[in-house]
């Protein structure tokens, strides 16, 4: 019988191996670096932008938020609002396309369409294909919804004119910019 020689493998320390993994991600991505080292230096250099969308992400919700309650004026619910503005900012559109704009199934923004055509916010026509309607908003709701518009925009400008003007001004600037990320969207 012969015997087998297995060779022998060094393992590395873990803090050996974390010290490698931080020294790959840390340099640049190369032409000779896999893959996964070239995702890892790509998510080191992204950090700052991650945190800065962070918090625009969280300062838009909260802004909206705090906005949002000038709405109950309206006497509108959530729901009927955000379907109605839909409408009014984008044109008519069909059940389905306002159901996909609105990220619901067809069934709920039915419920809602016939909650605001009660109220005489929105009409429905007929179309050239029988099978389909278009849904438009009547006077009464884009009047309803430019009404709402100009109560959050008074609360936000109230607001904004605490500020300083410089501080205003690069608030304007910062507006550009965040345009200009929507555009990327």
């Amino acid at each position: 019988m012969t015997a087998v020689k297995h060779k022998k493998t060094r393992r590395k320390s873990p803090s050996a191996v974390s010290a490698a993994a931080r020294s790959r991600s840390a340099a640049p991505p190369t032409q000779n670096a896999s893959p996964v080292a070239a995702q890892s230096a790509l998510r080191h250099a992204a950090q700052p932008a991650i945190a800065l969308a962070d918090q625009l992400h969280s300062a838009a919700i909260h802004l909206l938020r705090r906005l949002r309650v000038r709405d109950r004026e309206s006497g509108v619910g959530p729901a009927q609002l955000s379907a109605l503005s839909v409408l009014v900012f984008g044109g008519p559109k069909s059940l389905g396309e306002l159901a996909d704009a609105e990220q619901v199934r067809a069934p709920t923004m039915s419920r809602i369409v016939a909650g605001l055509q009660h109220s005489g916010l929105v009409r429905r026509h007929a179309t050239e294909d029988a099978r389909r309607i278009r849904l438009e908003a009547t006077p009464k709701g884009v009047s309803l919804m430019w009404e709402g518009r100009q109560r959050r925009v008074a609360t936000l400008a109230n607001a904004l004119a605490t500020l300083p003007e410089s501080e205003r001004d690069v608030l304007q600037q910062a507006v550009a910019l965040v345009q200009q990320v929507l555009r990327q969207l």
